[in-house]
């Protein structure tokens, strides 16, 4: 499962990597928008496959942040 953007932002922290086993709701990531910081949560229990951001990267809305299967 691809893990998305919802809002362009900032990525201000990364929480996980290729790897680790994660659980539903675990926050991946942390994305500013607009002065506020967001929590990425997976939305499923699985074990992340691919990290496409680190921290200071400038994300759209769409781009794929995680892959966990």
């Amino acid at each position: 499962m691809e893990i998305k953007a919802r809002i362009p932002g900032t990525i201000i922290a990364v929480n996980a990597a290729v790897g680790d086993t994660v659980k539903a709701r675990g926050v991946l990531a942390t994305l500013e928008a607009m002065k506020m910081e967001q929590p990425i949560a997976c939305p499923i229990d699985g074990v992340v496959k691919a990290v496409q951001v680190q921290v200071g990267d400038k994300v759209k809305t769409g781009s794929t942040l995680f892959v966990v299967e």
